[in-house]
């Protein structure tokens, strides 16, 4: 099917829903009257004017401008996993407004808007600022956005946390919310992107070069990094401009290129023109249908969520159709190459300060009288800190494994288990437990978060056996599985449920609720699984290398890909359960560990675990004692600390 009869296939139900939406309202021609010749004494017509009709072009504005993002994005980064918030400019703007609403309300009284536009920008900025010494490499500039994304975002659950009722108004716009209640919204939109059609029309030729190798682009005295500056600094111009009036609807930008991608539209000029139109009729299909159907629930629905709950089912369809090369050897299979002369002795070095850290966490702390030792005899101390050092240790394990493992096996430094979607899997089943069953108990929520992962598991499987597991479109199918979570959790967080602050509390990655028997019980699994990982070493060491590689090597590539697939499952599943879906670790751990100099597979697994499991021991005990009493979970001190040292890394190379 071409891109164009995709294109109009997808807009009959934006026509029907848009005649039945102004058939409701007194017929297409009173609609048509409201927009050219509005009588104002007439309140339906006034409605459909100021309401009804901004509305509507607002979505179909800023549904082109994120999927034209997309395509720019995709293009420059050469990842159809890349999206307008690769790099940060909805969690910069989402920050800015939160810090914003609580120490400075008069800047909001100037538009919030500019406080949004302003935030993104910041956050581009530092994305740039880190890469810049790379030459805005792909592989460096996509894991700075991703870092950046990350660490922002868990500064704005921190606040979240400290200050819900006073930000619960921003959960609404943070989901995406296309209200509108006059015109300034569109004719904030409309020149910015009108100019950003314009740049990208410029941008053509010089950004198909990109299509090429690095080696062969500068063989034509193209200089690779002012051009890719110029293609992401348009993309982060667009996703700002709508960022700042819609807020966050992230997954047209993802779904959109990809889709039009796989109906056969190869040329970056048949990509842009196609991937535009579909975004806008995505996008407005969704809203058209949010609004038709807004009054059979009793709480606010935004339509970020929606689209991303609408979009992903789409994108899970179309998958298994999307010609891929993924058994190409990769450009980039990592981005550190450091080798350690003695990986062995950094290993126990690395083990000395984790059992340092876990006395400090288990003896050191605070209380009324300030801080103090305990002994090891003090047991009605020990019971509620060891519990949660293990825990900590444990899902630090199970997080950094699964991460190298997925890392290796698609050679693709954005892949992590939140990507893969185990994670969102597991916690859409726990959210929905938590609000949809009477005070369920502890063993209930584990059987129900097994139960989602295994689900998310055999959904996988299912769209990715006849590929043979393609890395690149099983990490798309991971894509659209996290979009349907980030869909139900913000729903649910924008309804306003008193319930929402313990979910954001385990998002968060808390160790609150862990006890003894958990604690040994998850320790044992870790220990467990992250053993049975080690006889996949080989292939490991091979898969990386590229497809062809791995065959004439005698790998089995449809057998190892699910078999290492199955093990990342796990890991995540049992990690996911004890401290939500935190997946910060299985990202930094793998590229810390080849950071500081293993390379080889069994080192990298074994410095990563050691690793995971330091970060998150030293972020519990620093979220218990920093705030004193109050604790900061340890997911968020994770992706603080692990977040800042990532970033000071990569800036140094």
């Amino acid at each position: 099917m071409s891109p164009a009869k995709v294109c109009l296939l997808l807009s009959l139900p934006l026509l029907v829903l848009f005649a039945m939406s102004l058939n409701g309202q007194g017929g297409i021609l009173t609609g048509l009257d409201a927009l050219f010749a509005p009588a104002f004494e007439n309140t339906n017509e006034v409605l459909l004017y100021y309401a009804w009709w901004p509305r509507l072009c607002v979505a179909l504005l800023a549904g082109g401008g994120l999927a034209l993002a997309g395509v720019l994005m995709q293009q420059v980064l050469r990842n159809p996993l890349a999206s307008p918030t690769t790099l940060g400019v909805a969690s910069g703007a989402n920050l800015a407004l939160m810090v914003a609403t609580l120490m400075a309300p008069g800047l909001l009284i100037i538009g919030r808007e500019w406080v949004a536009l302003i935030g993104g920008g910041l956050a581009v900025g530092l994305v740039f600022a880190i890469t810049w010494r790379r030459g805005l490499a792909p592989v460096v500039v996509v894991l700075a956005g991703l870092v950046v994304n990350l660490y922002l975002g868990a500064l704005s659950t921190a606040l979240l946390l400290f200050n819900h009722e006073t930000l619960a108004g921003l959960l609404i716009w943070g989901a995406g919310s296309l209200a509108q209640n006059g015109w300034d919204g569109v004719a904030s939109l409309w020149p910015h992107l009108a100019v950003s059609a314009i740049a990208a029309g410029l941008l053509l030729r010089p950004l198909g070069v990109l299509e090429l190798d690095d080696a062969s682009a500068k063989s034509l005295g193209i200089s690779l990094k002012y051009l890719r500056f110029a293609g992401l600094g348009l993309a982060v111009f667009i996703t700002g401009s709508v960022v700042s009036v819609v807020g966050i609807i992230g997954f047209i930008g993802l779904a959109a290129p990809n889709i039009v991608r796989m109906a056969g539209a190869r040329r970056l000029s048949s990509r842009i023109l196609w991937s535009t139109l579909l975004g806008a009729v995505l996008l407005a299909t969704t809203d058209l249908l949010l609004q038709h159907f807004s009054g059979m629930v009793a709480t606010l629905i935004p339509t970020g969520a929606v689209t991303g709950a609408l979009g992903a089912p789409l994108l899970m369809w179309l998958i298994p159709r999307l010609k891929l090369q993924g058994d190409r050897p990769p450009r980039a299979a990592g981005v550190f190459m450091n080798r350690h002369p003695a990986p062995h002795r950094l290993a126990v070095g690395i083990m000395l300060a984790l059992f340092a850290f876990s006395i400090l966490g288990l003896l050191l702390g605070q209380g009324a009288d300030g801080w103090y030792w305990i002994s090891p005899a003090e047991w009605d101390v020990l019971e509620w800190r060891l519990p949660r050092v293990m825990a900590a240790a444990a899902s630090g394990l199970m997080l950094a494994v699964a991460g190298t493992v997925l890392q290796r096996l698609s050679a693709n430094p954005m892949a992590s288990p939140e990507v893969l979607g185990i994670s969102g899997g597991c916690a859409i089943a726990l959210i929905l437990g938590i609000y949809f069953l009477p005070t369920p108990s502890n063993i209930v929520l584990i059987g129900i978060g097994t139960l989602g992962a295994m689900a998310t598991l055999l959904v996988l499987v299912a769209l990715n056996r006849k590929s043979g597991f393609v890395p690149e479109r099983l990490l798309l199918s991971g894509v659209a599985i996290s979009a349907l979570f980030d869909a139900v959790r913000s729903v649910l967080l924008a309804g306003g449920d008193p319930r929402g602050q313990q979910v954001i509390a385990w998002l968060a990655g808390s160790t609150y609720y862990v006890d003894v028997t958990s604690a040994v019980v998850v320790g044992s699994i870790a220990v467990g699984l992250a053993l049975i990982t080690l006889p996949f070493n080989r292939w490991l060491d091979i898969l990386p290398l590229g497809a062809p590689t791995a065959r004439s090597l005698g790998i089995n590539l449809n057998r190892a890909r699910l078999a290492l697939l199955l093990m990342v499952a796990l890991l995540t599943a049992c990690a996911t359960l004890v401290v939500g879906p935190l997946s910060f670790i299985g990202l930094l751990a793998p590229h810390m560990a080849r950071l500081v100099g293993f390379s080889r597979a069994r080192q990298h697994l074994l410095g990563a675990a050691l690793i995971g499991m330091l970060l998150m021991v030293i972020a519990d005990w620093v979220g218990r004692q920093i705030m004193f009493p109050y604790e900061i979970p340890a997911g968020l001190v994770a992706s603080l600390i692990g977040g800042a040292y990532f970033m000071w890394g990569l800036r140094r190379l």
